[in-house]
């Protein structure tokens, strides 16, 4: 069994891998948030046994903790990994796991210096049934080679239901480097690349004119040696849609390919995790429902064995890095107000690719 602590419950995805590590058997010791509110609120009634903590240091300072888990905001999540990992414990973050280059630079040498592991849940591959069937479909050789991947994450924005560090890009990231990096993960994953080169990306605002220097529309296009990949990501999921976003996934094989319905099948078949297989004999649906999800009894084993099962270290860090990347060069269209791009890192947005590697 492995200790965990949660040092920011400021998204919904902290519920997520609370209840996927308790599930898998670790023991929760305690939450500590200096926003409390409606999140915080919901974890207390979700999760009673695990205590409040009043600093986060009684977590990050106590020996008896393996690993720290945060769904801060988003800016502040390095440097809680960062100390986490100083005083020995390894690291659980919601996406995006930082939002700057100069935080991502910290994190690549306080793994190096302290060995400790430092893994971003990219829920909507790792916390999804049929992603990960797809996954086992690929191994198998269900469709060839993969060659390229179309990711699509589409959110609906409830701008009631938002903080107002949401709207901050300083805070909370710009949309290729929030939304996107899910898809980002799933390009590298499915086409077992561990490079990429941002060939094009834009972000706009479309829908929000009262906020220039908010992105709700983001798309880029990736090359690797191994594949290609094409992601859109929004926010502008209309209010008909009786689940939060359309996210699809289509992965094109040379001898097949698999399309994801991950949370709705418009008009079709009820629930979520629709696969589809098109291959040389037949178009059929996979059913996912026995489906298991390895993600957290493997982060658990990684803590204790010192492995990298769960996700690769270096994963990680190309995922977060393309995005955030993708972000700085993209080119800016909309309502988005000329200089609204140099939020992070105080660089603006460059023409050209970038490769990472």
């Amino acid at each position: 069994m492995i200790n965990f602590g949660v040092v920011g419950v400021e998204h919904p995805h902290a519920m997520n891998m609370i209840a996927g590590l308790l599930e898998a058997g670790a023991r929760g010791v305690g939450y500590f948030t200096d926003r409390p509110g409606p999140l915080f609120e919901q974890c207390g009634k979700r999760f009673p046994d695990m205590p409040v903590m009043d600093d986060p240091r009684r977590l990050i300072e106590d020996p008896g903790v393996d690993l720290i888990v945060s769904a801060d905001v988003p800016s502040r999540r390095a440097a809680v990994a960062v100390a986490a990992m100083r005083a020995g414990k390894d690291v659980l973050l919601a996406k995006p796991g930082c939002t700057t280059l100069e935080q991502l630079a910290e994190i690549r040498r306080t793994v190096a210096e302290t060995g400790r592991h430092w893994v971003v849940a990219f829920s909507e591959r790792v916390h999804v049934r049929s992603a990960v069937r797809a996954g086992e479909l690929i191994q198998s050789g269900a469709i060839g080679r993969v060659i390229q991947t179309i990711g699509l994450g589409p959110h609906r924005l409830k701008p009631e239901t938002r903080p107002a560090w949401f709207y901050d890009v300083a805070s909370n990231g710009h949309v290729l480097t929030d939304l996107a990096s899910h898809q980002v993960d799933q390009f590298l994953y499915y086409t077992g690349s561990t490079s990429a080169e941002i060939v094009a990306s834009t972000v706009g605002n479309y829908t929000l004119p009262g906020r220039p220097a908010f992105e709700d529309f983001g798309e880029m296009l990736l090359r690797s040696p191994q594949g290609h990949g094409y992601v859109r990501v929004d926010w502008c999921t209309p209010d008909g849609l009786p689940t939060w976003g359309d996210g699809r996934l289509t992965i094109l094989g040379t001898e097949g390919y698999i399309e994801l319905r991950k949370y709705v099948d418009i008009a079709g078949r009820p629930g979520t995790d629709h696969c589809f297989l098109v291959d040389g004999a037949a178009t059929r649906r996979i059913d996912c429902a026995d489906v298991r999800l390895p993600f957290y009894p493997d982060v658990i084993a990684d803590v204790q064995g010192r492995t990298e099962t769960a996700m690769p270290q270096d994963h990680a860090f190309t995922a977060m890095e393309l995005a955030i990347r993708a972000d700085l060069q993209a080119v800016r269209v909309g309502n988005l107000r000329p200089g609204t791009g140099e939020a992070h890192n105080g660089v603006p947005p460059a023409a050209g690719s970038s490769r990472t590697s």
